[in-house]
């Protein structure tokens, strides 16, 4: 059995995860004598993993001696390179999956976690300027995604096509994916919206993605925003009828396959209380891929390969960055890919930025740039949940998600929001 341990939580909530992963007797006591007796009635061994060791409580230091001096239990120290895709697994009711956004925008209930302590506070999403402070810098990304689901059909055969516009290779030729994949060999022909948008398969990669030459009537963006539609995660179901809620409010460069959505939460009127509160407001640039859904497969996360994306930095938030360090202000991510983008730059100098990425952040990672973080709550064994448990803790933030659960907040994409500050 592996028992997990953040050795820098409080009494209750410290004794509450000890609990529940190892299934412990209702009787049990919030104590060090009570956890020995407890510990020593399993017969299986048991290996406990300490994180925050260095920052232990007193109730922790005792349980931690009473731990060793069991029998069944091995002690190790919190080894990020242990960590298995599995220990960030955690059971989610279906019901609990955001099907559609709520009204207005910032209506979504808030989580808010303390880094040092823990300690949790439930509110919405509009009080967020209660838990910011004059100085602060919110690191927003301003990616707009693309329409880029197509339906359409097959020249000469009418029958049924769907691509999903991946990545733009050149003008009007982009790599795809497309279902059903049999229908699209080199040289077939496809139409969409009515002949509106043609298409041709010129290639097929080697994942079996393929690539295709499109023809329009003037600018290709224009048709897709008019036939496009928003390419939603597999686990939204609901037809989705206002396009623009799958957009933040501040979106601008066109390029993402999936939204930012930490973002989706603000409305213009928030922002502008923030502004005028003193909280500063600057932009980064990360085109959201397809690869955010896909799954880590390896057992162990440190095999994980990440996906590439590419971002920009205009020296503006170069700027930004810079002077609330200086003054002593917090630079707080608004989301995980802004957090990615500030991350894979570092402590910027006064200048622009732009490149790719394909930066893994997950327990263990030092960060270089940000203070706080505003996220959605994210799927089991993701990368994204492992970025979160890297800047909050492994514990506290299995520990988050389990309080979620438990006061039923909506998760994913259309879901309710996180501050780790």
């Amino acid at each position: 059995m592996r028992l997990t341990l953040d050795m820098s939580l409080d009494k209750a909530a410290f004794y509450d995860h000890i609990k529940r992963q190892l299934e412990l007797p209702d009787y049990f006591g919030q104590n060090a004598d009570a956890l020995h007796d407890c510990i020593e009635e399993l017969s299986a061994r048991i290996d406990v993993y300490a994180e925050n060791e260095d920052r232990a409580e007193d109730h922790a230091v005792r349980a931690m001696r009473a731990l060793r001096d069991c029998d069944n239990v091995v002690w190790h120290t919190f080894d990020p390179k242990d960590l298995k895709r599995s220990d960030f697994w955690y059971d989610l009711p279906e019901e609990l999956i955001a099907q559609t956004p709520v009204e207005p925008r910032n209506s979504s209930r808030l989580l808010s976690v303390s880094r040092d302590t823990g300690d949790i506070v439930h509110s919405h999403f509009y009080d967020l300027g209660k838990y910011l402070r004059e100085g602060d810098l919110l690191v927003v990304n301003d990616s707009r995604v693309l329409p880029a689901r197509l339906y359409g059909t097959k020249e000469g055969t009418g029958s049924f096509i769907e691509f999903l516009l991946l990545k733009q290779l050149e003008l009007d030729t982009w790599e795809i994916l497309c279902r059903p994949g049999k229908k699209a060999k080199i040289g077939s022909r496809f139409e969409f919206g009515g002949g509106k948008l043609r298409a041709e398969i010129v290639d097929i990669v080697e994942d079996g993605d393929r690539i295709a030459r499109f023809e329009h009537e003037g600018d290709l963006y224009s048709v897709l925003d008019e036939i496009g539609q928003m390419p939603l995660p597999p686990y939204i179901t609901e037809k989705l009828a206002d396009k623009e809620r799958y957009q933040t409010v501040y979106s601008h460069d066109i390029g993402s396959a999936a939204a930012p959505t930490a973002g989706l939460h603000f409305t213009c009127e928030q922002m502008d209380e923030l502004r005028q509160s003193g909280i500063d407001i600057a932009y980064v640039t990360l085109h959201v891929g397809l690869g955010t859904f896909r799954p880590v497969k390896e057992d162990r996360i440190a095999d994980h390969l990440m996906h590439t994306e590419s971002y920009y930095m205009p020296r503006e938030t170069a700027e930004a960055i810079r002077r609330t360090k200086e003054r002593g202000g917090r630079v707080i991510a608004v989301g995980t890919t802004s957090c990615r983008t500030l991350e894979s730059i570092g402590m910027p100098e006064d200048k622009a930025y732009s490149g790719d990425t394909s930066i893994f952040i997950y327990p263990g990672y030092k960060f270089k740039v940000i203070d706080g973080l505003i996220t959605n709550f994210h799927l089991p064994e993701s990368t994204l949940i492992m970025l979160v448990s890297a800047f909050l803790g492994y514990e506290k933030t299995m520990l988050a998600y389990k309080t979620a659960v438990d006061e039923r907040y909506r998760f994913f994409s259309f879901g309710d929001a996180m501050l780790i500050v």
